[in-house]
């Protein structure tokens, strides 16, 4: 995981519900959505369902800097989402995790 060039940490997570579990994830997302916000050096954090594609969701995220994020994902509070999520969702939470890296054309 690397921080851009103006430091900032970008993050794409997407994640698919088990099947029966589409409306019971979609609402324990939106309730932790908020608080992750609130976490210090959070720049972005806004949660879609992928349209056409019910229990489909996508996280996409921006950190101030890579401690940002660790601290983030190190709250206590997610030691106890982290479990909760895992019965929802297929397969880990690392599988969906992709870090982007943005880039500009030269003028």
């Amino acid at each position: 995981m690397t921080a851009t060039s103006n430091r900032y940490v970008t993050v794409l997570w997407e994640a698919r519900a088990k099947p029966g579990k589409e409306a019971e994830m979609k609402a324990f997302m939106t309730a932790a959505v908020t608080p992750s916000r609130n976490d210090a050096g959070n720049i972005d954090y806004e949660a879609h369902e992928v349209e056409g594609q019910p229990g489909t969701f996508v996280i996409l995220e921006r950190w101030e800097t890579r401690d940002a994020l660790e601290n983030h994902l190190q709250a206590p509070r997610m030691q106890t989402l982290v479990p909760q999520l895992l019965e929802l969702m297929d397969g880990t939470v690392e599988d969906g995790i992709r870090f982007l890296q943005p880039f500009r054309p030269a003028r």
